[in-house]
């Protein structure tokens, strides 16, 4: 008997050190960052064009000159990184009162407002279609493949579609970025909703539970580690989606359409489309973070908070 219960010990894993947990993936982040930034330099200083002073012009004195030539490494196709660092301190345009930081700020907040809208209805889709799927056999052998191949399309093919349709405007860039959002919800808690114990399923039977207080319950208490990692996911597609939006629905305060305007005089300003590229990553990573935030204060005391 002994025997058996020693057996059947197992050894209590220690809780996860979760505030120094994340102090190493923040630094991770901040070393993988940097070293971006080293080999974008350093292909600069051994194959770029002479190096200036930030903000010189062709004449100004040589501080380096690189000793080969690489077509690609050239402040065209890679300005400095302080280059970009010091267009966001100087005005978006010339003549206009606000810096590129400033405006920039602007369109990524109207960004990020049509991203939410999207992305909140997107979730709750996803989350709908996972729900009626799980209950109905029939139905997610029958619809699940057209969900999945829907994701097929190309957004930028089905951006412009939607427009004709809908006509230009916020609507549309708000469905576009739904459309982004729904599929990893949807596909996460069609596995996610038959992620409980089958013992606490027997007992709910036990007691004549109705689905629906299974499903508030067992199932969706069950599914929100699933159901944050697809929201995840979606929080940086539904910035996508608008940003595709924006563009073909002639939105004219969003990042898509500072990114058509900079792209167009590139020549002229290399640095100014970089840094609204960096502005769009930024304002992915953030919204990344607000629910990974959520996804902390939800699953307090559950082993799955721990996980990023």
């Amino acid at each position: 008997m002994a025997t058996a219960v020693a057996a059947n010990r197992r050894p209590i894993a220690a809780a996860p050190d979760r505030p120094r947990s994340r102090g190493r993936s923040v630094a991770t982040f901040v070393v993988i960052l940097l070293l971006v930034v080293l080999l974008w330099e350093g292909v600069k200083l051994l194959g770029g064009v002479p190096w200036r002073t930030p903000g010189a012009v062709p004449g100004d004195p040589i501080l380096w000159n690189p000793p080969f030539r690489w077509p690609f490494a050239n402040d065209l196709n890679l300005p400095h990184v302080w280059n970009i660092a010091l267009a966001f301190t100087q005005p978006f345009q010339r003549g206009a009162d606000a810096t590129l930081a400033e405006y920039l700020l602007g369109a990524a907040l109207y960004t990020w407002r049509e991203a939410a809208i999207g992305f909140l209805l997107g979730g709750f889709l996803g989350l709908a279609l996972a729900t009626v799927f799980v209950h109905s056999r029939l139905l997610e052998r029958a619809l699940v493949p057209y969900v999945i191949a829907s994701q097929t399309v190309p957004i930028i093919a089905l951006a412009p579609m939607i427009v004709f349709a809908i006509g230009q405007g916020v609507v549309a860039v708000v469905l576009i970025a739904t459309y982004l959002t729904f599929f990893p919800v949807a596909i996460a808690m069609i596995r996610g909703l038959r992620s409980f114990d089958p013992r606490a399923m027997e007992l709910m039977r036990s007691y004549a539970a109705s689905r629906w207080q299974i499903y508030r319950k067992l199932r969706l208490p069950a599914s929100l580690p699933y159901l944050f990692t697809a929201l995840k996911i979606s929080a940086t597609a539904s910035i996508v989606g608008a940003i595709i939006g924006e563009d073909t629905g002639a939105i004219q305060q969003g990042l898509g359409r500072v990114i058509t305007t900079f792209n167009q005089y590139y020549i002229t300003g290399p640095e100014k489309l970089w840094a609204a590229i960096l502005a769009a990553a930024l304002l992915g990573i953030a919204f990344f973070l607000v629910i990974r935030a959520a996804e902390i204060a939800v699953l307090r005391g559950r082993p799955d908070a721990a996980e990023g």
